[in-house]
């Protein structure tokens, strides 16, 4: 199996032979406007995304966690082939069509899909009534037989789902938006060092994979952050920190 980091939450996931495009933001640096009521002003995406795909020739299908523009923007809207599989939350189902897309598969507990078992999740985008207002937001775990299990756990921060998750299906390799994504007033909304931490201690004997960091404006903590987070907790060699483009084997 192999993770992909191509910017912030999108990802290439190889496994059973298929290429899947996680969450895909695929506009130019500095197309959208900034997220509103953040700490700064800087217009997103923050950064080029780092590679151009052919989507006809690269990718299998697309797997979205949620329709939040930094997960699934205008441009992959425009973008990706109508009749390009998507794998979903039941939610975003109806924009899906009314997009144009012809091959869409919700998920509402379990699906088979070229082979592979693909399981929703929920997720906590947020505490109170930002996370109310952020929801719905899906997490996956894809498991294939003689591969590692992957959990990609969304725009969630550590809660009760995410320890559910980890304890019932005790995944190999875990994807963790980091970032700690926040507003100017409220909790953050996507996982933090100590968030992560947790999921370190949680599950002893997984391998996590950070990203969702320096793409967007209102996510504060950065890479180098993050390591020094996990250096003092002795975590450092349990968590991957990708950079934009690198590739991971598992």
């Amino acid at each position: 199996m192999k993770v992909q980091l191509l910017r912030h939450a999108t990802l290439l996931v190889t496994i059973n032979g298929k290429k899947i495009l996680v969450d895909p933001m695929l506009g130019a640096a500095e197309v959208m406007p900034p997220i509103a009521n953040s700490s700064n002003d800087q217009r997103n995406p923050l950064v080029e995304l780092s590679i151009q795909m052919d989507f006809e020739q690269d990718i299998d299908g697309v797997l979205l966690t949620h329709t939040h523009r930094d997960h699934f923007d205008d441009a992959a809207a425009k973008q990706l082939p109508p009749g390009k599989v998507i794998l979903c939350q039941p939610e975003d189902e109806e924009k899906l069509k009314n997009l144009g897309f012809l091959k869409i598969f919700p998920i509402t507990d379990k699906l088979c899909w070229e082979g592979i078992i693909i399981k929703r999740t929920g997720g906590q985008h947020g505490t109170g009534e930002i996370g109310k207002q952020m929801a719905p937001v899906s997490g996956y775990v894809l498991q294939v037989e003689g591969e590692p299990s992957l959990y990609i756990a969304g725009d969630s921060i550590y809660c009760e789902d995410v320890s559910i998750v980890l304890s019932m299906y005790k995944p190999n390799v875990i994807i963790v938006n980091a970032g700690g994504a926040r507003f100017n007033v409220g909790d953050p909304i996507t996982m933090t060092a100590e968030d992560i931490i947790k999921v370190c201690r949680t599950a002893p004997k997984a391998q996590i994979v950070a990203v969702h960091m320096e793409a967007i404006n209102h996510c504060l903590e950065s890479r180098a952050n993050l390591r020094t987070s996990l250096e003092q907790a002795r975590l450092m060699n349990q968590v991957s920190i990708p950079m934009d483009g690198e590739v991971l084997t598992f």
